[in-house]
């Protein structure tokens, strides 16, 4: 049997995500700086505070965000471990309404407001159409989430973010999976008045080979891509039932597993 592991595309081992809550005015020279650096974000929006104070109006989100991922935030971010359910159906549902007739796709993930949450909440989203949902509760390591709807970050920017960084650069065991998921608000850097942390980090750690950068959803959707691969039962081929491609390491030799696709793995020895 031949020894099959997952990897990122293109055989990366590594992954990072950046995650930026509230969707005020300072989103704009953060995008810009992701976009400089080839780093992609996701961007967790209020959508009943759009255009309110410094926050951003709603005819730019569409525009301002294009190649980053748009997310829940809840319409008007209560605590929502203290809200009944009704409410917590409306908050969610009516942002990913409000979301997706903005930007023109399916909006599928959240970060919690005030960082609350609770088991009843998690086990109530999927039923509202969110597949993720992220913590504040850093953790300061770079391990992959077991549970989508309780997805705690590596940190904030504000935690060490350089020395991490070098941390994650320096990885190279590749019968690992790494992710450095880093999250805030963006207008921590004006209030902090360190806009040169981030634009270092960015530098820094953007543009790289090894690194595979992704938003939120994207690492959701290639986890699950993994997950539905149809394998043979000695792992000699396996079918992509998925529309996107997944990359796997089989006997150290990188393979991509194309959507709709079958792919012989090793060849079969048939029992006389």
């Amino acid at each position: 049997m031949p020894k099959v592991i997952m990897t990122f595309p293109e055989g990366k081992h590594k992954v990072l995500t950046m995650s930026y809550d509230d969707g005020k005015a300072a989103d704009r020279r953060l995008v810009k700086i992701f976009n400089e650096n080839g780093v992609k974000g996701t961007f967790h929006i209020n959508s009943g505070l759009l255009g309110i104070g410094d926050r951003i109006p709603k005819e730019e989100i569409a525009q301002l965000y294009a190649g980053h991922e748009v997310s829940t935030h809840t319409v008007t971010h209560p605590t929502i471990a203290r809200s009944p359910k009704e409410q917590l159906v409306e908050e969610f549902v009516e942002d990913r309404k409000n979301l997706e007739n903005i930007v023109g796709y399916t909006v599928r993930g959240s970060s919690y407001p005030n960082g609350s949450y609770s088991s009843y909440i998690k086990d109530l989203l999927p039923y509202l159409g969110i597949e993720y949902s992220r913590t504040v509760n850093s953790t300061g390591n770079f391990s992959m989430p077991d549970d989508f709807l309780e997805w705690n970050p590596t940190c904030h920017h504000k935690r060490e973010l350089m020395n991490i960084a070098e941390d994650f650069v320096n990885l190279h065991k590749k019968q690992y999976l790494y992710m450095m998921y880093v999250w805030g608000h963006s207008y921590e850097f004006d209030n902090d008045q360190n806009w040169d942390l981030i634009e270092g980090f960015c530098k820094y750690i953007g543009n790289r080979d090894d690194i595979w950068y992704a938003t939120n959803i994207e690492i959701v959707d290639y986890i699950k891509a993994f997950q539905h691969l149809k394998f043979s039962a000695d792992s000699h081929f396996v079918y992509n039932p998925s529309a996107m491609s997944v990359w796997l390491s089989v006997d150290e030799r990188i393979v991509e597993v194309k959507g709709g696709a079958q792919v012989e793995l090793a060849k079969s020895t048939a029992l006389l």
